[in-house]
């Protein structure tokens, strides 16, 4: 095997060869002059001094470069939701539509998952879905489905309108708690263990034309001896890019039903291998992700190497969510409240996604709590929401504060420009789950989201006035998929609910 070894990093020309972009509006994506010969829509080959706190290595079996065949999102102007927060930027640009200003939410059905009693070494599980637990949505003519895989090592295929069931079940053979992803152009259906049961855990290729899993990958030489897999994958450039919680980085040619590894990158930090919760946000070909040490790393995606490095103070599993602003790639990011101890700062950031560099910082202080002897951290870890239309310019993230506040959890909003607190509204638990946006036609903002308590919530973006709440479930840890009118979430035990707003 050729292994390619940095031990020093070069700071090379930072000048930006990529043409302007624009701001893209919800549910649009990032539009390119078709004119422009892709490889000056390449973001550059630049290596920043902040990158010599990794040590790495790139792993391949030849010579040949993989560059990304182009920089389109493939996800982004489909009518599904094929990945975690929909696309390649994570900002959850679903497009659900409201014909006015709603006043209630409505269960239009509701699903139940088969208990598993089964003890792992990390105990039972369950039934229902976890975190981060997205549903992937499927439009396909005038057929509408839902796929999510389940805490109780099952994966399950419904009917969007009435919660049937649309095809088998299907036994992935150990827990899941991530998200799965649908190949946009293949039959493929992606899925990463969470948790052993009974056998290692790896990740996954359902082929859908033969409904059954058809290839399984595991690495035995990764740094991290932990393999599961939580993040959510996505395809970008005709490749499939997929973090692991091994502390490896790795993108796979697709085929029908199986995948072929091309690329590895092995990473530290002051000689640690951390684990990758977090699914990777990419524009062109860059793409950052943050780790469980608090590591936020920019990838170039064409050779796999580092291009910045930045640490954000402590754990940090939720998603980055990208947003191009006048042509730049602005990321947003946090992290929880673990390693400083039992009280500390959530660090809410937004970055520079070329450079690294950060335009503002948010502290927010939060607790950790002893939940009957199982200890509950706290700071963030849901994915920001992004604003848009009468809510441009602002950004929402649910916060688990743990009675840092009044409450254990609160939905904050902050100015994108400066990272000023708007306002915040508190919940009545701590909360997992990312919240959803959906717009009126006059373009106003309403937010969904639920807790840790199973309490749904519809705020009125612009000012917080929460609209409609009530408890409906037991955990709603995981996060929504929205298509029109409707949210479709799990909760922890064993509920998938579609809620109607109306």
């Amino acid at each position: 095997m050729k292994v390619l070894f940095f031990s020093a990093i070069i700071l090379l020309s930072t000048a930006c060869r990529g043409g302007q972009a624009t701001e893209p509006k919800p549910g649009e994506k990032d539009t390119l002059p078709k004119q422009v010969p892709l490889e000056e829509l390449y973001l550059p080959d630049t290596v920043y001094s902040s990158a010599k706190k990794v040590s790495f290595v790139v792993e391949q079996e030849d010579s040949l470069d993989y560059f990304l065949k182009d920089v389109e999102d493939r996800y982004a102007a489909d009518n599904s939701s094929f990945t975690f927060r929909r696309n390649m930027l994570r900002d959850a640009s679903f497009g659900g539509t409201l014909e006015k200003r709603p006043e209630t939410v409505e269960i239009a059905w509701q699903f139940n998952t088969p208990e598993d009693n089964y003890k792992t070494s990390l105990g039972n599980w369950g039934g229902g879905t976890g975190w981060t637990g997205q549903p992937i949505y499927v439009r396909d003519g005038e057929k509408e489905e839902i796929f999510f895989a389940s805490l109780n090592s099952k994966a399950y295929f419904l009917d969007f309108n009435t919660g049937k069931r649309s095809r088998p079940d299907l036994d992935v053979l150990n827990t899941i708690k991530g998200s799965p992803s649908l190949d946009p152009e293949l039959k493929n259906l992606y899925i990463g263990h969470g948790v052993s049961r009974k056998t290692p855990m790896c990740l996954l290729v359902v082929d859908l034309l033969k409904h059954e899993i058809t290839y399984k990958f595991s690495d035995k030489k990764a740094w991290r001896n932990w393999g599961a897999f939580d993040s959510s994958p996505v395809v970008a450039g005709g490749y499939l890019i997929w973090p692991g919680e091994n502390g490896s980085l790795y993108k796979f040619e697709r085929e029908q039903g199986s995948l072929k590894l091309l690329q590895t990158l092995r990473y530290k930090v002051n000689g640690a291998a951390p684990g990758i919760e977090s699914s990777i946000a990419i524009w062109r070909n860059y793409g950052w992700f943050q780790d469980n040490a608090g590591n936020i790393l920019c990838v170039n995606l064409n050779t796999m190497k580092p291009v910045w490095h930045y640490w954000n103070h402590d754990d940090s599993d939720g998603t980055v969510v990208c947003r191009v602003e006048n042509g730049t790639p602005y990321v947003y990011a946090a992290s929880e409240v673990d390693r400083q101890g039992m009280s500390g700062s959530c660090f809410f950031i937004k970055i520079n996604g070329l450079d690294g560099t950060v335009v503002w910082e948010q502290k927010i202080p939060c607790r950790r709590i002893d939940l009957g002897g199982k200890i509950l951290d706290g700071g963030m870890y849901s994915t920001p929401l992004l604003g848009a239309g009468d809510c441009n310019g602002m950004i929402f993230a649910n916060v688990c504060r743990n009675k840092a506040a009044k409450t254990n959890g609160e939905l904050m909003a902050l100015s994108t420009e400066d990272g000023s607190i708007l306002y915040s509204v508190p919940l009545k638990q701590f909360c997992w789950s990312s919240p959803v946006a959906f717009y009126d036609k006059e373009k106003n903002m309403y937010i969904f989201t639920g807790d840790g308590e199973g309490n749904i919530y519809l705020i009125e973006g612009k000012t917080g006035q929460v609209i409609y709440t009530k408890k409906v479930a037991y955990n709603f840890e995981s996060s929504p998929t929205v298509a029109g009118n409707a949210a479709v979430v799990g909760s922890r035990v064993n509920g998938i609910f579609k809620f109607v707003i109306k």
